[in-house]
């Protein structure tokens, strides 16, 4: 607010969006170490899988606005993907610009945050028109399951059942959810027969496989010389034997 000398104050409206949309909440990324860990390993893992398609956005821990002019209709998804708005870097995620709000939804639950993940948020989460919701316990103490799931059907969350391996399916990524032996997340893609990795994870794979392919090659090498060499002892025994 300006104010001019005759003492009148003049109010005017912020031009910079941001005054009125902030970009952070000022709230820790994750509610502990584990969860940062696993959370930036999955973030990682589906960049890196939805890579090649350009009109997949994955993003984590960014501010998304639902109602324009309210700055206060605010959430923070801990993880979500939305289908054809491109994978330009944003500040903040607002549904009116987008278009659209996100096609799925991931939230790692804490002892502070899994009631609300089980109420406002399975709420709020259908009427945005989120196709599938997943809730994920690193500790396993605060959910009725370590990993749980809800797609919308009718405007109505309905729980998703596990599959026969045991996997939470969610059928807008085309993925199942995991939880491994040791409780951290794994992620399958039924159409390839393959787990999702990190591009880092993807590195060390493809340096083991072609270690091992070097090492096959070179057994394969070492056998063959060995069968020469013995048919060539043969060869010599025969011919010393006329």
């Amino acid at each position: 607010m300006e104010t001019y000398p005759n003492g009148l104050k003049i109010p005017y409206a912020p031009t910079d969006t941001t005054d009125l949309y902030p970009e952070t909440d000022g709230q820790p990324m994750a509610a502990s170490d584990l969860h940062r860990e696993i959370l930036i390993w999955l973030l990682q893992s589906l960049e890196s899988h939805f890579a090649a398609k350009s009109d997949v956005y994955v993003s984590g821990d960014i501010l998304t606005y639902y109602t324009e002019g309210d700055p206060r209709s605010v959430v923070v998804p801990d993880v979500l993907v939305a289908f054809g708005i491109g994978q330009k870097r944003r500040l903040t995620y607002k549904v009116w610009e987008e278009g659209k709000a996100p096609d799925f939804v991931m939230e790692f639950s804490s002892k502070s945050t899994y009631q609300t993940d089980l109420t406002h948020k399975v709420d709020l989460y259908a009427t945005l028109g989120i196709s599938d919701y997943l809730l994920y316990d690193a500790e396993g103490l605060y959910l009725p399951s370590p990993l749980m799931g809800f797609q919308l059907v009718e405007d109505v969350y309905v729980p998703i059942q596990a599959n026969a391996a045991g996997g939470i399916h969610s059928a807008v990524l085309g993925l199942d959810f995991h939880v491994a032996a040791d409780g951290r997340l794994a992620v399958y893609e039924p159409r390839t027969d393959r787990w999702l990795q990190t591009p880092a994870e993807s590195a060390e794979a493809g340096a083991e496989e072609a270690e091992a392919r070097v090492t096959e090659e070179a057994t394969a090498r070492q056998k063959a010389e060995a069968e020469v060499a013995q048919l060539r002892e043969e060869l010599e025994r025969l011919k010393s034997g006329l």
